[in-house]
């Protein structure tokens, strides 16, 4: 069996991130309520993404890649992430998002401007007709000598989901330092790797942590992210099968990805006020809503929470928030 220490790895992140507990909050609910910070995890305005592009990037480099190629929505926080690495590798990206969503130069979009990124709207529903696009754009640079590198939405592949489990291995070593052991593990869902990492990277290094992923969209993650933990256990040379019980998902969409309600300006505001925490619109926000939600319905035994702040900051400045 192999570990993540046996693949090649880039040090993007500047870490390890906080860890902390929030107090405020912790007074309020009546549990001890910590916070994993990769928010501020060193690149761009920070977010989980990182994690998974400390892998991907590293594969690119070594099948000499000179141009990557990501997808998302128009605010997508991992386009903008990756984007980031590249530069600090001296890597050019190529962003092929979807049309849809807010496509003004604000927010996330008007980062990537600043970054030198090339970005491509493609006015579709579907990721497929996206890939499509992004390998026709990849062709024609090859014919120019180029050497590509794909990544799909938000990196959730199997050497991706590696980004979390270092992840995870990283946070409960932190709590053990502490002397806290966390009975449940909060993340939110958005395309799946990180919620396998987080799974996998549970079972390795906290066994008896429960984890509970808020999903933002309407996928069914019910079936990709066991699929994206298989690949991993494959990728890792572990025989172990996927436990039925490693992730539990609850969904969170509201009136559609990316759309925020009332409740989770109503979160994200209580986070800002209690704690002076900035969380999204997309991701952080709609997910700690949820959570909200779970605390005040006593859904949680257990005293110790962990909610992992997987960043997104630049989508607060490109949606307005409803009252």
């Amino acid at each position: 069996m192999k570990t993540i220490h046996d693949f090649p790895r880039l040090h993007l992140a500047v870490g390890p991130t906080p860890l902390h507990k929030l107090e405020n909050l912790s007074r309020k609910y009546e549990k001890n309520i910590y916070i994993k910070r990769d928010d501020l995890i060193g690149v761009g305005l920070g977010g989980n993404k990182v994690r998974k592009l400390e892998f991907l990037l590293a594969d690119a480099k070594a099948r000499g890649a000179d141009v990557v190629f990501t997808t998302g929505g128009a605010q997508s926080n991992h386009a903008m992430l990756t984007a980031a690495c590249c530069r600090r590798l001296g890597m050019e990206a190529v962003l092929v998002l979807k049309k849809r969503g807010v496509t003004e130069e604000k927010g996330n979009l008007l980062l990537n401007r600043l970054l030198g990124a090339q970005v491509h709207f493609v006015d579709t529903d579907r990721y497929s007709v996206v890939y499509q696009e992004m390998h026709r754009l990849g062709e024609a640079l090859e014919r120019q000598g180029r050497t590509p590198y794909y990544i799909p939405v938000g990196g959730s592949t199997a050497l991706g989901a590696l980004g979390y489990i270092a992840g995870r291995e990283e946070a409960y070593g932190q709590g053990e330092a502490m002397g806290v052991h966390f009975d449940h593990t909060i993340c939110v869902c958005g395309s799946g790797g990180t919620t396998a990492g987080v799974a996998l990277g549970t079972q390795y290094h906290s066994p008896g942590t429960r984890v509970l992923a808020i999903a933002v969209d309407d996928d069914p993650f019910e079936e990709i992210v066991p699929r994206l933990m298989g690949e991993a256990l494959a990728l890792l040379e572990d025989p172990s099968p996927v436990r039925s019980d490693a992730v539990e998902i609850q969904y969170h969409v509201g009136a559609g990805y990316g759309v925020a309600g009332a409740e989770d300006t109503a979160a994200i505001r209580e986070m800002a006020r209690l704690e002076g925490i900035f969380l999204d619109p997309v991701y952080t926000g709609k997910a700690f809503a949820h959570f909200l939600s779970l605390l005040r319905a006593g859904y949680f035994t257990g005293e110790n929470l962990l909610f992992v702040h997987s960043g997104g900051a630049g989508g607060l400045f490109a949606v307005d928030l409803p009252e």
